[in-house]
């Protein structure tokens, strides 16, 4: 930055796979397999997709437009664009936090995913008793905050070999390695007797599971996880619309960006529900399915130790392209703002993230008496909940906002934006849409989330 240049992507390959890989993380291979299967299968992945096209779609070209027009972070791309920011420099502030406050408990859970496969290979893993090793290995604070800090030190050491070199070839690899691993298992899993009933429930809708749980319940948890796997709304995609050129459309690149996190979460579940229902494991574990349901059923399978090192790899994989994608935006955020190098913006990053993710690897043992949010609460609960319920929604509502008013960015020089290039265009007609019907659907979103917390 110092220099006067500005880093980009090599390749439009590499613009993909690197917005993908923020994208693509827990909340496809962990969050969406359970929340599938308390919402009861198909009707819910159904209700996800159509979601992702209505609200994900002209959201994330919202962000990356923002990003690409200004060639700059959130952090400082607002004043670029209008002569008016007026609050959205105060918002900027608030966006910077929330990348900061996501990898505040995402590093401890990636901590997890890097452990497992390691204790599973070496032995140390016990799969008759999933539920007691994972209350031992999450109450051990020395083991809680070794595997957070060796997430600190891949996601900086990766960003440290700059953005072509280290961010784009490191998660090119890892999302290649991903995928690999996910078709290997998902085709393993569809070999094994009773899979079959397992790919209807998740594949092919039935009315009866409404029965089971009302569908305002399923409605709203496919519309809050629509919104939860592409993590907009903190400009941790506007940093890769900087980085990108103008040859294709924003509207087309999202939509690949989009496919790939579906196909990223579709392909999880083909590997959890065949296995699940071929062993008698019930799908509607919640999130204690993939550390203590699961391993129940590797605990059956012939191979079955191999099997579950090379799905919790994955998870480790999923895991890591999102820390690396969130760390290289809060370090091109502190570029922009202190006019540093690269390397100075690790320094001054790395051991203060490192120390404001300690209380949330404390927050198993240590710090298990802290309930912020009642009883059998933690403060990974609660670092989750202000950024899932609050600041991805208003993130997103703050960059709409600044796309479609007048008195910000507008409409018009949005529209041009988005549509610079070749591919897939927003149609102008979408106008009435963006300004009105998806800022009240945010709206609603937020109000929801706050009410089943606190008033359900």
């Amino acid at each position: 930055m110092t220099d006067g240049k500005r880093e980009s992507l090599a390749t439009s390959l590499g613009f993909l796979l690197v917005s993908a890989g923020c994208a693509v993380g827990l909340g496809n291979v962990w969050r969406f397999p359970y929340i599938v299967g308390e919402g009861g299968g198909a009707l819910f992945v159904l209700l996800y997709i159509l979601f992702l096209v209505m609200f994900g779609l002209p959201m994330m070209v919202a962000e990356f437009a923002v990003g690409r027009a200004a060639q700059r972070s959130l952090a400082t791309a607002y004043p670029l664009l209008t002569a008016r920011p007026g609050p959205y420099r105060a918002i900027s502030r608030a966006q910077v936090a929330g990348n900061w406050l996501l990898m505040m408990y995402y590093t401890t859970i990636a901590g997890w995913m890097l452990a497992y496969p390691v204790a599973i290979l070496c032995g140390w893993f016990d799969f008759r008793e999933p539920a007691a090793f994972f209350g031992a290995f999450t109450g051990n604070a020395t083991a809680q905050i070794f595997w957070m800090a060796v997430v600190c030190l891949i996601g900086f050491g990766v960003c440290a070999l700059g953005l072509e070199k280290g961010v784009e070839s490191v998660t090119k690899k890892m999302m290649a390695a991903l995928f690999v691993l996910l078709i290997g298992l998902a085709g393993y899993a569809l070999t094994l007797d009773g899979a079959a009933e397992g790919v209807r429930f998740y594949l092919v809708p039935s009315l009866e599971r409404l029965q089971e749980r009302p569908l305002f319940d399923i409605v709203f948890d496919a519309l809050g996880q629509s919104f939860f796997t592409l993590s907009l709304g903190i400009g941790s995609m506007a940093i890769f619309g900087s980085y990108t050129s103008r040859r294709y459309t924003l509207p087309g690149e999202s939509a690949k960006i989009i496919g790939i996190d579906t196909s990223v979460a579709l392909l999880s579940g083909l590997v959890i529900f065949p296995a699940c229902f071929a062993y008698g494991v019930r799908p509607d574990q919640g999130p204690s399915l993939i550390f203590m349901t699961l391993p129940n059923v590797f605990a059956k399978m012939p191979g079955g130790q191999w099997i579950g090192a090379a799905f919790f790899v994955l998870l480790a994989l999923a895991a890591l392209t999102t820390v690396i994608a969130v760390f290289e935006n809060i370090i091109a955020m502190t570029m922009e703002r202190r006019g540093c190098t690269r390397h100075r913006a690790i320094k001054r990053n790395a051991p203060l993230l490192f120390l404001l993710s300690v209380p949330c690897a404390l927050g198993f043992n240590l710090l298990s008496g802290v309930r912020p949010l009642g009883e059998g609460s933690t403060i990974l609960d609660l670092e989750d909940f202000l950024v899932s319920n609050i600041a991805l929604p208003l993130g997103s509502l703050a960059i709409l906002v600044f796309c479609v008013s007048k008195r910000f960015w507008g409409w018009e020089r949005f529209l041009r934006e988005a549509n610079a290039g070749r591919g897939l265009r927003f149609a102008h007609g979408l106008r009435v849409y963006m300004t009105y019907v998806l800022p009240t659907i945010l709206l609603i979103v937020l109000l929801l989330g706050l009410y089943v917390k606190f008033f359900r």
